[in-house]
């Protein structure tokens, strides 16, 4: 196994972006295309780290950018900031996805037909939000992300959705979960949800180490969601 990797810009609306592809040289053939989005402080190291990771199952992993690259936080406030611009206009967030995945499948080595998106908080809720805009994508996996939105599903989502949950995450609580199962429901969505007990938001960022503020590392949440990916993945794409 020989892991490559590729940095590199790319543009969205005259805006540059920043990519960070990611795939095993030993495997010829094109293969799908595993998009990442990154959490509230921009695409760093956690998400370049899943993209090879990704890799290394045999998948092409492509971390992008929600921000732009003259946008990168400092600290929680700029964070903050940074990421609730983006969650303000929920069609540019769509938008910028659509765009980062058409990067993506124009790669030689992805098989355009083969497609998914994973994500983690700010990054979850995203992934969750191509699901509901209707995307040509087969799945997507949110990472303790956000469930709620400004812009429900309207119709069945083409995605099959995998939702993977800190069962004590205080910023997504009860009430967003039972609204987002609503929401589900209510549009016949193809949609999972699995629990981690014990585990808070931030539950596989080893850095997370804020429990009194519900945002924390748990490598036992971690290393099982980890494992709930890679069965639904193996599933979309047998």
């Amino acid at each position: 196994m020989r892991i490559l990797v590729d940095e590199f810009e790319y543009v969205h609306r005259g805006r540059a972006f920043a990519g960070y592809l990611a795939w095993n040289a030993a495997l010829a053939e094109p293969r799908p295309g595993i998009a990442i989005v990154h959490e509230w402080f921009g695409p760093g190291d956690n998400v370049k780290r899943r993209a090879r990771m990704l890799a290394e199952l045999g998948y092409v992993g492509f971390a992008l950018d929600m921000y732009g690259v003259d946008v990168r936080p400092r600290d929680p406030g700029e964070a903050a900031a940074a990421m609730h611009d983006v969650l303000a206009d929920r069609l540019e967030l769509r938008a910028r996805l659509q765009t980062a995945i058409a990067v993506m499948q124009a790669d030689p080595r992805v098989d355009e037909l083969q497609i998914a998106a994973i994500g983690y908080c700010f990054g979850g809720g995203c992934v969750l939000e191509l699901a509901r805009s209707g995307a040509d994508v087969a799945g997507v996996v949110s990472f303790h992300g956000e469930l709620a939105t400004t812009l429900p599903a309207q119709q069945k989502p083409k995605a099959r959705i995998l939702v993977l949950h800190g069962a004590e995450d205080p910023l997504v609580g009860a009430e967003k979960v039972a609204k987002f199962v609503d929401e589900m429901r209510a549009v016949h969505a193809d949609w999972q949800m699995v629990h981690y007990g014990h585990a808070m938001h931030g539950f596989t960022n080893p850095q997370a180490n804020d429990a009194q503020a519900g945002i924390c590392f748990d490598a036992k949440a971690d290393a099982r969601s980890w494992q709930h990916m890679r069965v639904f993945f193996a599933e979309l794409f047998a």
